[in-house]
């Protein structure tokens, strides 16, 4: 655990705790609303191909999660890890786009 907390620039256990409580919520509801999300469009594991069905949960899922990363991050007083954490994956994702442009400072 300490070399986790280390890697990641956390202090405290609650810290850590309260991380791994915006993980674990945010990775589920995630799936949810992607999963709710499929229904609202019509796509069901009946009348879709298996590998289609899971190809676009997961093009559903991908992006949110990050999204939502963020906000839960915010709402548990977090958001000095998550808001990094959620733009690297954001760009990893190649959908940097959709954040606003970090100020280059010159003197660096």
């Amino acid at each position: 655990m300490n070399k986790l907390k280390k890697r990641w620039g956390i202090t405290s256990n609650f810290q850590l705790v309260i991380i791994f409580i915006v993980f674990a919520i945010n990775g589920s509801l995630s799936a949810r609303i992607s999963y709710f999300l499929m229904g609202l469009l019509g796509i069901t594991k009946e009348n879709t191909h298996w590998s289609l069905y899971y190809i676009i949960l997961l093009v559903l899922v991908l992006p949110l999660y990050p999204f939502m990363l963020m906000v839960f991050g915010y709402l548990f007083g977090q958001s000095g890890f998550f808001f990094p954490f959620a733009k690297r994956m954001i760009r990893s994702m190649r959908l940097g786009f959709l954040l606003p442009k970090e100020k280059v400072d010159p003197e660096k």
